[in-house]
């Protein structure tokens, strides 16, 4: 047979061409057909399939994902509201109680191959901040009883700072993270857990009972449920993680967590665009955000019965900043003064004391209190604004436990996020 010359690069080309055409359309398509996309439909939880606000282990996972998979998680900010200031929706669970509607979670997802024994390691690949931000001086806010609001401050978001117009002046760096990372506790870990806290509660400690008002899904935590005083809330961390509220979970981390039950059930959410150590009005800025993660499951891991564990880069460690101003505290206090969070042990060696031995508490308390200070007399803010820009961005750190009876905490202030608008 005669060949053409003239056509055989073309003839090669194609021969070429088409089939790494073909590998590349499959490649993608077998790539978008491998990241798990959960959440983000309807205005508030109630109406997305994949949200949920209680923890329980007859909750049904929202998806299923094999270890390496890519997860794109769309999550709501803490109190499920329309943060966006043009927003009409009216919400009527809010003429209730707010507690019931706090951290709707996205999820549960079910990890293949993951087990009761196991370890699920999360890290959180990036995260995609929303438009709005909210901090609000809350009801659980540390000092709540100094400066007790109410007061909130609406941010405006971007992948590289937050800035407010109640706030003039103040620019926040990105440092988003997820306040809440969890698995679904196992049956035995509920009754543990809720004997303990009933046990807090009746000695006039502070805890968060199970309760249905919002309760979502509504079909086992709700009103109707014979299961609904077994739905844990999302309020307080726990061994099985939860609302942790650690600032360094960022990008790049990667958290531990104990599995309970088959595929553990991982539930994200609380996304915060920035928090200082303590997050002390009771919010930080929380926002909507959309979480790209992945996971790995681990046999014979560590034992995480006091809690889970994370590690990644030391720039997650550092305070946004060149330079800082920080303040510090001890356990001293005035004689017949209780501290708050005493107050329900009823000790008469608490009010007449000047000095509590290695009360950590009392010495962060101090510490935050100066620091307030400082930015009212400095920076010319109200106590208020003072309070917000602490759980924005100041960190409370300890010193040193050792030196008794006056452990010490340091407050950290970071200057550069101070500006002349």
């Amino acid at each position: 047979m005669k060949i053409n010359q003239n056509t055989l690069p073309s003839k090669l080309f194609f021969s070429i061409f088409f089939p790494l055409l073909n590998l590349f359309i499959f490649t993608s398509l077998h790539a978008q057909e491998e990241i798990l996309i959960l959440g983000g439909s309807g205005r508030h939880c109630g109406e997305d399939p994949h949200c949920f606000n209680r923890l329980h282990p007859d909750i049904p996972m929202a998806g299923r994902a094999e270890p390496g998979q890519g997860l794109v998680l769309k999550t709501r900010n803490s109190i499920d509201a329309q943060l966006d200031p043009e927003s009409t929706f009216i919400d009527e669970r809010f003429s209730d109680p707010i507690l019931g509607t706090v951290h709707p979670l996205t999820g549960p997802v079910y990890i293949e191959g993951a087990e009761p024994g196991d370890t699920i390691a999360v890290t959180i690949k990036d995260i995609e901040p929303g438009r709005f931000g909210q901090t609000r001086i809350t009801g659980n806010a540390f000092i709540g009883d100094h400066i007790s609001g109410p007061f909130s401050v609406l941010w405006k978001l971007n992948r590289k700072e937050a800035v407010s117009d109640d706030l003039p002046g103040i620019k926040i760096p990105n440092s988003s993270f997820p306040g809440i990372i969890t698995v679904l506790p196992g049956p035995d870990q509920i009754e543990v857990i809720v004997a303990r806290e009933q046990a807090l509660a009746d000695q006039g400690g502070s805890a968060t009972l199970p309760q249905s008002a919002h309760a979502l899904p509504a079909v086992i935590c709700g009103y109707e449920s014979v299961k609904n005083n077994e739905c844990l809330r999302t309020g307080p961390p726990r061994e099985h993680g939860g609302n942790m509220d650690i600032r360094y979970l960022g990008v790049g981390s990667t958290i531990y967590l104990p599995c309970y039950i088959e595929g553990c059930g991982l539930g994200v959410g609380d996304l915060h665009f920035a928090q200082g150590d303590g997050e002390v009005a009771g919010t930080a800025i929380e926002m909507n955000a959309t979480v790209t993660l992945t996971t790995e499951v681990i046999k014979d891991g560590r034992n995480l019965d006091r809690g889970p564990h994370y590690e990644g880069a030391s720039r997650l460690m550092d305070i946004p900043s060149r330079r800082f101003y920080a303040t510090t505290g001890l356990p001293i206090k005035s004689a017949g003064e209780v501290p708050p969070d005493m107050q329900y042990l009823d000790s008469p060696k608490v009010n007449e004391l000047e000095n509590l031995s290695k009360d950590i508490s009392l010495a962060a308390r101090n510490a935050l209190i100066e620091i307030i200070d400082y930015m009212v007399d400095t920076y010319g803010l109200t106590p208020e604004q003072a309070y917000v820009v602490a759980s924005v961005a100041v960190d409370l750190r300890i010193g040193q436990l050792v030196d008794v009876p006056n452990v010490g905490v340091t407050a950290i202030l970071p200057l550069d996020i101070f500006y002349d608008p």
